[in-house]
């Protein structure tokens, strides 16, 4: 297959149309940064053949912000020496054609000739996904996903195992037998029933060892139990003779004397401990009212101090209200001033706005005049082009053939020529040649001279004169062949009837005029969408909104004031800058005036301020019992003095004799011995609570005869561990017997491998020397084996590091794609931005292999790194240059 032509039209980022032609047989390289189309390419080819065309879920596939578009995608490929042309278009008047030699499809049965074409299938509804891909999906590499190929394999694996069908049938037969698959099912059922795929007992055998690890418990329980029986026999003994000994002479009752006796000398200590917290608490009274008393007395000394500095504050404070006064009538002034200037510029600005504002709309109605000529030539054509459109379509429902209809005309005329061929053949024929004047009747009819006719039924023949001969043909074939005529025939004429035609002649012109029609009727229509896209009423009512805004601009402009008027007008510019100006001015001299009278209302509060604290020092020195209280002051704090050495020397005697006390080591002792007697009392009544119990489980055991269990449990466990063995037998000889079977199976399956193996082996050897790639029964990439390395290695492919991984799913990729030529299928191989993670050494040996896959497949690349490729033989599409010509 190969991929000869691709268009693409308002598809993602493309909003016009993409062309690219003349694509290659080889490589064909296409090259570009990031977000220059390359993955738009590769989207719009799977779209093509992967959506359906009537899918409502695709609106990725559009341009973004416009979710009116129709993203329309047209691919033409050869196979097998046909030209063959695929037409799609998503979302907005969708269609899809394919188009081959003597082949043209339309809609569903389209896209499932393509599907069935190239090897994959459809979803039942909403977008296509990995699983349904099948062949492309495994040839063709989404960027990123190089390195994952055992999932697309297993999406493809039908279309491969058909292949190989193909070219090795006799093996595959061999491998699928029903007997040999019939003798592995049976022994894995049989081996099933004993053992899980991982070689786990289940079934019996799972019962069996359930059941004897069940008794091994329970032996050990009742062995256990017995034991625990005799030690508790013991342990009674015990606690009788402890209880014998302890619990009469009752130890407890002395610690609890001892508790009492500490707990009553640390409530003597307790009450030494109050009174010292009382005398505390009155020390700290006595010092604040000290402090108290000696700040009183300082205030005393400064005031008369205080009193002279007020008197200072209140003359400087007159002296800045009288300097602050004085520039009262200078900043009034420039506030007039500044008002004036900035209402003469907003006068200005406003009468600049308003010429501006005529102009635009001048220049807006001169382009509504130009719009609405255009829409009228525009319109004029788009109902010219409606009406032709209208009338091709009443034509083309004239001239419409069913196409399943002349189809089957089609099949039942040459059916019928098959059948006149057939009794031509099997006829009777007779032949006659009779003397001048003579005649014949064969069924009525008369036969003279000589000829030769043809009798498919049984006919009379009249002799004149002689009599009648009565002819049956030989054979049930021609009586078989008649009524299959008939029947054709009759089918032929309700066709034709139904149809409207006198023959298959007529009818084949009349669907050649219906196809010329719908072609007119297309290009029509592009036509019409091309001057009227969202149709001729959406035209024109935007013809309608054009006129109407027209009239209204002329409106609006007669009452606008004319422009002679506002000619010595200075830009719109210049007058903001104007106003800019004066409104700053305006804001400095508002600000300077605000300013102003914060200082004048702080001078004339720091004036009234200074004049009463002034007033209030004065007052209070001039007050008749300042020398009383200051006198008072002294005497209470000589008083206060005494009492404070009182407190210390009292608070002094009382720590010594507490300390002396220890109240902490006290209240441990009422703690400890109390701890001690409730220990004793209650170690009594668990040991006594214990005995009873002691006894009453005795008493039970005693009578469940436990050794005689212990003797039953242990024969039944001896009994079923000979079953276990037995199953044990029987289930290793079914798994030995199984694997010797799917040895023999993997032989045959070796056999299967072997095309792809040695697809897989020509391209390996390029880029691991001495290396082999393992495939297992699903055809599916396992095992990566180096020979050259001492010792052998081998590795699992999902354990190779991403690049080796990106490689190897490439290289198995073209190996599939050497096994479906072989078999007759199209192959095209995409890779979108791959081997990117490989370095130099390993990316020269992956052109090597490219350009060897590439002399029997078509492989289309994307890259964003052309100089990385430079020497693989192609030269590069740049996505910018085909962007620029489209």
């Amino acid at each position: 297959m190969k991929l000869s032509r691709l268009r693409l039209e308002q598809f993602q980022q493309f909003r016009t149309s993409l062309e690219v032609n003349d694509l290659g047989e080889g490589i064909n390289l296409f090259a570009g940064p990031n977000e220059s189309g390359k993955s738009t390419l590769v989207r719009a080819i799977r779209a093509a053949f992967f959506e359906r065309h009537r899918s409502t879920s695709l609106g990725e596939l559009q341009p973004w912000g416009e979710s009116s578009a129709a993203p329309e995608v047209t691919l033409a490929f050869t196979w097998q020496g046909q030209e063959w042309q695929l037409d799609k278009r998503f979302l907005r008047r969708q269609r899809c054609e394919l188009v081959a030699a003597g082949e043209h499809l339309n809609g569903d049965e389209a896209e499932e000739r393509l599907a069935e074409l190239l090897g994959y299938q459809f979803p039942g509804r909403g977008a296509s996904k990995a699983e349904h891909w099948g062949i492309p999906g495994l040839l063709w590499v989404e960027q990123g996903a190089g390195q994952e190929v055992r999932d697309s394999v297993g999406h493809a694996g039908e279309h491969l195992q058909s292949a190989l069908v193909g070219s090795l049938g006799e093996a595959l037969g061999e491998m699928t037998s029903s007997s040999g698959d019939a003798l592995i099912q049976q022994v894995e059922r049989e081996r099933g029933r004993l053992l899980t795929a991982t070689g786990r007992p289940t079934g019996d055998l799972r019962e069996a060892q359930q059941a004897c690890e069940t008794l091994e418990d329970e032996l050990a329980q009742q062995e256990e139990a017995v034991r625990r029986y005799q030690a508790s026999v013991d342990r009674l003994g015990e606690l009788e003779r402890e209880q014998q000994e302890i619990d009469a002479a009752r130890p407890w009752e002395a610690q609890r004397e001892k508790a009492r006796a500490a707990e009553q000398q640390l409530r003597a200590v307790e009450k030494l401990q109050q009174q010292q917290a009382q005398e505390q608490r009155d020390l700290e009274g006595c010092q604040r009212q000290q402090r108290l008393y000696r700040q009183q007395l300082q205030d005393f000394e400064t005031q008369a101090e205080q009193l002279v500095t007020r008197q200072q504050d209140n003359q400087k404070a007159r002296s800045r209200l009288e300097a602050c006064q004085v520039g009262e009538e200078p900043v009034r002034r420039h506030l007039t001033d500044a008002t004036a200037a900035y209402e003469q510029a907003a006068a200005r600005l406003q009468a600049a706005r308003e010429r501006d504002h005529r102009q635009t709309r001048q220049a807006e109605h001169g382009r509504l005049a130009e719009q609405v000529a255009t829409l009228d030539e525009t319109l004029g054509r788009a109902r010219s082009l409606r009406d032709a459109l209208q009338r091709l379509a009443a034509d083309y429902q004239a001239q419409a053939v069913d196409g399943k209809a002349l189809g089957e005309l089609q099949r039942l005329e040459a059916e019928l020529g098959r059948l006149a061929i057939q009794q031509h053949a099997l006829a009777t024929r007779l032949g006659f040649s009779l003397e001048a004047g003579q005649r014949l009747e064969l069924d009525g009819q008369t036969l003279s001279g000589e000829g030769e006719t043809l009798l498919l039924e049984q006919a009379e023949l009249r002799i004149p004169g002689v009599g009648r001969l009565t002819i049956q043909p030989g054979g049930t074939d021609v009586t078989d062949l008649l009524r299959r005529q008939q029947r054709r025939e009759a089918e032929r004429d309700a066709l034709l009837q139904r149809l409207g035609v006198a023959d298959l002649t007529t009818a084949e012109a009349q669907a050649r005029r219906a196809r010329e029609l719908e072609q007119q009727i297309q290009e029509a229509r592009a036509r019409l969408e091309g001057l009227a896209p969202e149709g001729v009423d959406a035209l024109e009512s935007q013809h309608r909104l054009a006129v109407k805004g027209y009239e209204q601009l002329a409106a609006e402009l007669a009452g606008l004031p004319a422009a002679e008027q506002q000619a010595e007008l200075p830009s719109m510019a210049q007058a903001q800058t104007e106003l800019d100006s004066a409104g700053e001015a305006l804001k400095a001299a508002e600000q300077a005036e605000v300013a102003y009278r914060q200082q004048l209302s702080l001078a004339k509060q720091a004036l009234a301020t200074a004049g009463a604290e002034w007033q209030r020092l004065h007052d209070e020195l001039n007050a008749p019992d300042r020398q009383r209280r200051q006198q008072e002051a002294r005497d209470a704090l000589t008083d206060l003095k005494a009492e404070e050495q009182r407190l210390a020397t009292s608070l002094q005697a009382l720590k010594r004799q507490i300390d002396a006390a220890n109240p902490e080591l006290l209240a441990q002792d009422v703690e400890r011995f109390s701890r001690a007697a409730d220990a004793m009392q209650r170690h009594a009544r668990e040991r006594e609570a214990e005995i009873t119990q002691l006894r009453i489980r005795l008493e039970t055991l005693g009578a469940n005869g436990l050794e005689e269990q212990r003797d039953e449990t242990r024969q039944r466990k001896e009994s079923q561990q000979r079953r276990r063995e037995q199953l044990q037998r029987r289930a290793a000889a079914l798994d030995l017997l199984l694997t010797l079977l799917k040895e023999q199976r993997q032989e045959v399956t070796l056999r299967l491998q072997a095309p792809l193996q040695k697809h897989l082996n020509r391209y390996l050897k390029l880029l691991f020397p001495g290396a082999e790639l393992t495939v297992d029964e699903e055809l599916k990439p396992e095992t990566l084996i180096r020979t050259d390395a001492s010792p052998e290695e081998r590795g699992d492919l999902e354990a190779l590091s991403f690049g080796a991984r990106e490689q190897m799913g490439l290289i198995s990729r073209l190996a599939y794609a050497d096994l479906l030529q072989e078999a007759g299928r199209p192959t095209l191989i995409i890779l979108d931005d791959a081997l990117v993670h490989c370095d130099q050494a390993r990316r020269e040996q992956m052109k090597r292999i490219l350009f060897d896959a590439a002399q029997r497949h078509q492989i289309l690349m994307f890259t964003c790194h052309p100089e990385n490729w430079q020497d693989l033989g192609v030269v590069p599409r740049d996505m910018r240059t085909l962007k620029e010509a489209s």
